[in-house]
């Protein structure tokens, strides 16, 4: 039986007995793919479930960055919310119950709340995709989630390899701009050895700030040739990066070169011709 009465907002396509009529079409636009939303007129019945589409539903996370799919459904009553992942139509979880091999997924639902959270542990690129809420009506219910996975990635201002003098300060900027805000914490090695600000060495000082990006600071002063090496900045959430110092006497200018990988070339020539120089002047030295 058929009935003229007003829309209800936010219900998707559910069948009464006797079934209701179809009201009209509304896309609903998920970045990636389109699915389509049927409005239907339910008359005087409100006790058929239906999404609250307040919730994100295109959510980006970085590579072992924990996510959350947040479903609400709203007057569930005896019916199951499942969550399905739409590539290879895999059921994932099921009311409170987990069908998957796959300990990284779970759905988290507090007692006796209207939201059926699909939480997924240290995504990795393959999970990005489409995943689907549903709910068991005849015909079900259906909502489309967008999850997108990047692999932040960190880097350090300034050449591959960077010379300094003995006694000088270096000076280390570590920066990651891609993936969510919240990246975790930025640790510091020196070679293998965790760089620790409060370190017997002293002179450490690191500096962790946002803007538009994550940047940590590493500053190291009173330069030493024991600090020459590998310095690494490695993020929670992002991939690391690496840069070489070196760390030169100050009464050897001519070995001192500020650029990438270019001028190695010219820093080899450099220390060739310093070699040929300090061996003539010792070679005069010996035969006086």
């Amino acid at each position: 039986m058929n009935a003229c009465v007003r829309t209800r907002t936010h219900l998707l396509k559910v069948q009464t007995r006797p079934a209701p009529r179809l009201a009209q079409h509304q896309q609903q636009q998920v970045s990636g793919g389109e699915f389509t939303v049927e409005e239907l007129n339910h008359g005087n019945d409100s006790s058929y479930p239906f999404f609250d589409f307040n919730v994100p539903r295109n959510v980006t996370t970085a590579v072992g960055q924990t996510a959350f799919l947040h479903c609400r459904v709203e007057q569930l009553g005896d019916k199951a919310v499942s969550w399905i992942r739409k590539r290879d139509l895999h059921i994932l979880t099921a009311a409170i119950y987990t069908y998957t091999s796959d300990a990284r997924f779970q759905v988290v639902r507090p007692e006796r709340s209207e939201n059926w959270t699909l939480q997924i542990k240290f995504p990795q690129l393959r999970d990005a995709g489409i995943y689907e809420c549903q709910v068991n009506t005849e015909p079900k219910l259906s909502l489309a989630f967008r999850l997108n996975v990047i692999e932040a990635k960190a880097r350090i201002l300034g050449p591959a390899d960077l010379y300094v003098k003995t006694g000088s300060t270096i000076s280390l900027s570590c920066v990651i701009s891609q993936g969510p805000h919240d990246l975790g914490t930025v640790f510091w090695y020196h070679g293998p050895t965790i760089v620790d600000y409060d370190s017997p060495r002293g002179g450490v000082k690191i500096e962790t700030e946002w803007t538009d990006a994550l940047t940590s600071r590493l500053r190291i002063t009173n330069a030493r040739i024991t600090d020459s090496g590998n310095y690494t900045c490695i993020p929670t959430i992002a991939a690391p990066a690496s840069v070489m110092v070196h760390v030169i006497n100050g009464e050897h200018p001519a070995a001192m070169q500020h650029g990438n990988k270019n001028h190695s070339n010219g820093l080899l020539n450099n220390l060739s011709l310093l070699f040929v120089h300090s061996f003539t002047v010792f070679l005069i030295k010996w035969l006086r």
